[in-house]
């Protein structure tokens, strides 16, 4: 579970990254919703995991990090109104 919330949040921040690109803010609309799941999964993650918990945190700490800069992207983007 933990190595699941880790890869979810590395394609979540390299998709907001991706994001960043002119013409390429609409990616932001996919990358949001893996992002939350990841988010999830994180959480599941840290609950169920009884020892070594690193990788499920990093998810943790990417996943909100790709949700806020990419709604914030969307918005100065003129993509939420």
């Amino acid at each position: 579970m933990q190595i699941a919330a880790l890869i979810v949040g590395i394609l979540a921040i390299t998709g907001m990254f991706f994001g960043f690109i002119p013409f390429l803010g609409w990616m932001n609309w996919g990358v949001i919703p893996i992002a939350i799941i990841g988010f999830v999964l994180s959480i599941i993650a840290i609950t169920t995991a009884k020892k070594g918990k690193g990788m499920a945190i990093a998810g943790l700490v990417m996943c909100p990090i790709a949700i806020i800069v990419g709604a914030i992207r969307l918005v100065i983007g003129g993509g939420i109104f």
